[in-house]
């Protein structure tokens, strides 16, 4: 990146190979399966590493300074599709998947009520388990990403894995496998 940063944008391609398809799953995720969506989220996440690179500072980590920018990609494009809806749970609910016929068939029934149960947190709480269980980032790097401490990201996670276990309750009927 500090050879980006420099003026060597060809190095912008070493960076798309090495994170593009784990940004991809973040949106993925983010976004309830909606493939299209996150190329289009990917595309704009290098397209803004361009246009900022001179706000990175080698003494951070790449991956935070990389996550800061791919969650305001997000964000702002929440906004942008905010006016079509009353509040965040209709966006969650709009961008919750709705699997086919033969997603429904690949997928395991507990699996399928996981992410219904995920789909059910709010935004905040979902996308920190993203960030943790699925991107794999340290409670450290999280802590960059979200500027907080990482005892505070320690508890939201704590607390959103608490509060996926009752929605996921709730998704099968209270009853444990």
């Amino acid at each position: 990146m500090e050879m980006v940063k420099n003026g060597d944008t060809g190095k912008l391609a070493i960076l798309f190979e090495r994170y593009h398809i784990r940004l991809f799953n973040f949106f993925l995720r983010l976004s309830g399966g909606k493939r299209e969506q996150s190329e289009d989220l990917v595309q704009e996440v290098f397209i803004r590493i361009l246009k900022y690179r001179g706000t990175y500072d080698h003494r951070n980590l790449f991956v935070v300074w990389l996550y800061r920018i791919s969650r305001n990609v997000f964000n702002d494009h929440l906004r942008k599709i905010k006016p079509e809806y009353e509040n965040e749970d209709a966006i969650a609910r709009a961008a919750s998947p709705v699997p086919g016929p033969e997603e429904q068939l690949e997928k395991g029934d507990l699996e399928e009520k996981l992410s219904e149960a995920l789909w059910k947190l709010p935004a905040d709480k979902r996308e920190i388990l993203i960030m943790s269980k699925f991107e794999k980032l340290k409670c450290r790097e999280i802590a960059e990403i979200l500027n907080c401490r990482t005892g505070a990201v320690k508890v939201r996670i704590f607390r959103s894995l608490k509060e996926l276990e009752k929605k996921y309750l709730e998704v099968i009927g209270g009853e444990l496998l």
